[in-house]
């Protein structure tokens, strides 16, 4: 086993730039992922088949043999990972695999490394990596979907109590006015839920590495801000202050998830910020070509070391067990996703000082009008 260990690790660079070459052309899915996410945890596995070869002589017919378990972490990241690259799918990720094996058999059959023993040990590492990155692929690409309709279908309460609200509100002793001022807010919060049942439909086919669809059209933002911050003063006691320039802010969005974008933003400040100290909203115009949304609230801040990933889908759900900064959630994620969307960006800043601050700023111009998939990154 030993001498089987140091032929792959003296040959560990050879093995992944052969891998790399072989599954850029022969995995599809593989050209659209940068080098980075390419390359992710194949190196760690092989350095954990490695190692068991350096640590075992032999090892049971069972792939679920304890000896190999060091090989889970990896691979489970790996599948991970896969899912929130575009176009993966599960036979490319055995593909994969595959090509990782005939590589590493091909260098020991090079190098007269036949003891039954050691491909024995070997094809168990595969076959248990193989296992774990497909369930995890799987599982995230479910997770993902779960959460999208989940937030989706949570986000569809908001505009639907606010038009209950309207309802409740609306008195004809109340006069014109007053009367047509409901009527617009509950046509508003109802048209939304509309819109956002069919982006609910839409999120049940969601893909590897793939979000919510987004509908870009020509739109003035102003309206659509200055609802958003009306139906949030209506349903939360907070005081909630906006600061909103009545020009600039036309362009090419999905009006309907830069809306979802501040709800977001404004409920998470609501949830985390004190309740009598006000929350912040503003929206400045910064220049023809980009706009710039920020949400402040005081409150607990955000530790340093948990602020990126709370942006993340896939560090959310795997190493985040702090329920507190759990429950920001899909929501956070979405918010990047809509940012980046919208060829923009968020950025947070948190501390006992000053609060906490999300920033976001899209480009006006960024895409043409039309529907778009959003894509999931792996990392904030």
């Amino acid at each position: 086993m030993n001498k089987t260990a140091k032929l792959l690790e003296s040959n560990h660079q050879r093995i992944i730039d052969d891998w790399e070459a072989i599954v850029l052309r022969e995995v599809p899915a593989a050209n659209s992922a940068n080098e980075i996410a390419l390359h992710d945890h194949i190196p760690n596995i092989l350095d954990d088949i490695i190692d068991i070869l350096y640590r075992h002589d032999h090892i049971d017919y069972d792939f679920d043999d304890p000896k190999i378990a060091q090989i889970e972490k990896n691979s489970i990241d790996h599948g991970r990972h896969r899912a929130s690259s575009s176009q993966y799918t599960v036979d490319q990720i055995l593909h994969e695999y595959m090509i990782f094996q005939n590589v590493i058999t091909n260098i020991m059959r090079a190098n007269d490394i036949t003891d039954g023993a050691v491909h024995h040990l070997f094809k168990c590492c595969i076959d248990k990596a193989m296992l774990n990155s497909v369930a995890s692929f799987s599982e995230s690409i479910q997770e993902m979907q779960n959460k999208l309709i989940g937030t989706l279908a949570h986000d569809i309460r908001n505009p639907l109590a606010a038009a209950r609200m309207a309802i409740e509100m609306l008195e004809h002793e109340a006069g014109k006015d007053r009367l047509k001022k409901v009527k617009k807010m509950t046509w508003n919060s109802l048209n939304k839920s509309i819109q956002l049942v069919e982006g609910l439909l839409d999120s049940i086919k969601v893909r590897a590495g793939e979000g919510i669809m987004l509908t870009f059209e020509e739109v003035d933002l102003y309206e659509d801000i200055q609802t958003v911050h009306a139906e949030a003063c209506e349903v939360y006691t907070e005081e909630i202050i906006l600061n909103c320039v009545d020009e600039g802010l036309d362009g090419v969005y999905d009006a309907t998830a830069i809306r979802r974008l501040l709800e977001n933003l404004i409920s998470n400040a609501v949830k985390y910020g004190y309740s009598d100290k006000p929350i912040t909203v503003s929206i400045e115009s910064e220049n023809t070509s980009h706009l710039l949304i920020k949400v402040h609230n005081y409150g607990e801040p955000i530790p340093q070391e948990k602020q990126k990933d709370i942006f993340s889908f896939l560090e959310y759900g795997n190493q985040n067990k702090n329920k507190q900064y759990q429950s920001y959630g899909i929501g956070l994620t979405l918010v990047k996703m809509v940012a980046e969307a919208h060829g923009g960006k968020v950025e947070l800043k948190s501390s006992k000082e000053e609060g906490t601050e999300f920033s976001v700023v899209i480009k006006k111009h960024a895409m043409e009008p039309g529907k778009v998939r959003t894509q999931i990154t792996a990392s904030a």
